[in-house]
């Protein structure tokens, strides 16, 4: 796809019908034209610097906090312009250069020593061999060392074997190779990225939704798909999805929309955990059908979310009980239900 296409097919093209060229090859029963619709809510010149990033030879690393849908806006960028995206590695403590460069089959190597044949390519090798691109998943969670493997394949495009000889021995990266990597800013453990490796990469942050009411149709949207793939057809809640968003939103940035301060807890309240917590909503009040009140069922899923990190965000949240919670109860019937619950928080916090 073009580069325009390719922002099109990520971004949605704003309700016109796409058409293909006339000349274009297509299935049996496909359409010649289509509406897209969008994969990722954000702005889309955010979208536009990562296809222009990809397009150079310059990696592009996603930043930005757990749950804002970087490791899909990497997804849909390798589906989009390498046609897939499964050369995937998943960074971590025990990573080590074998899974970014290569390994051998030990067997074949006793056998026959070092040959082409014996070489087992990892996905950065395989995406320079083909042209495509390759992910990489929370690369800070892998060592500097493992990391560092990557400098001579961004910088020089050219991967060396030395244990083969001859043209087989250096693999130059076919046009169209490129790296997507993702990392988290609030992860703990991490690895510090040597400035050598920051150099060959433009760093990208995604932040979290900034409008509610896209977020708020995000969660629905997204919490149904999962309900259908699970066989329940029972609707989101609207009532539980306002509350559950704005809540998420109030904890998240420290603030309210109304501009009431909140203590942020230490865990991360991302827009991907109130998908889960929307479908764990719903599930359980189509399973059960005597919950004849979703909204009931929010301070427990809320404080499983909140108390994953410190036990001092039960205080946390029961702060945010007594602050916004009580206050906009005052004049929404809605709020003073949810306030009302107060003591499921109190109640299920000690135990």
């Amino acid at each position: 796809m073009s580069p325009e296409r390719v922002v099109e097919f990520i971004c949605g093209s704003r309700g016109e019908a796409i058409r293909a060229p006339s000349s274009a090859e297509l299935p049996a029963g496909a359409p010649r034209s289509m509406v897209i619709e969008p994969k990722f809510v954000g702005a889309r010149a955010l979208i536009e610097r990562c296809v222009v990033t990809l397009a150079g030879e310059r990696g592009l690393l996603l930043v930005g906090q757990p749950g804002t849908a970087k490791s899909m806006l990497g997804e849909v960028l390798a589906a989009a312009i390498s046609g897939s995206s499964a050369l995937t590695i998943q960074g971590t403590a025990g990573a080590s250069e074998d899974h970014l460069r290569y390994g051998w089959n030990y067997a074949m190597l006793l056998d026959r020593g070092p040959r082409p044949e014996a070489l087992v390519p990892s996905s950065v090798l395989t995406a320079m061999k083909t042209g495509k691109l390759v992910r990489i998943e929370e690369i800070t969670r892998c060592l500097p060392e493992v990391q560092d493997a990557l400098i001579s394949v961004l910088s020089e495009r050219r991967m060396m074997i030395p244990e083969l000889e001859g043209p087989d021995g250096s693999v130059f990266a076919a046009p169209g190779f490129n790296l997507i990597a993702t990392a988290n800013l609030r992860d703990r453990g991490v690895s510090e990225m040597s400035s050598a490796l920051k150099r060959r990469l433009n760093f990208e942050t995604v932040p979290p939704i900034a409008d509610a009411r896209q977020e708020i149709e995000l969660v629905r949207s997204r919490a149904q798909a999962v309900l259908r793939e699970s066989g329940t057809e029972t609707e989101v809640d609207a009532s539980v999805l306002d509350i559950l968003v704005t809540t998420f939103r109030d904890l998240r940035e420290g603030r309210t929309g109304e501009g009431w301060n909140v203590e942020r807890p230490a865990a991360v309240m991302s827009t991907a955990e109130a998908v889960t917590v929307a479908a764990a909503i719903t599930r359980q009040g189509s399973f059960f059908a005597t919950r004849k009140d979703p909204v009931s069922l929010l301070p427990g899923y809320l404080l499983g979310v909140v108390l994953k990190d410190n036990q001092e965000d039960r205080d946390r949240l029961l702060a945010y009980w007594d602050g916004p919670i009580r206050r906009r109860g005052e004049n929404d019937a809605l709020w003073k239900r949810m306030y009302a619950l107060r003591e499921v928080v109190e109640e299920l916090g000690r135990e």
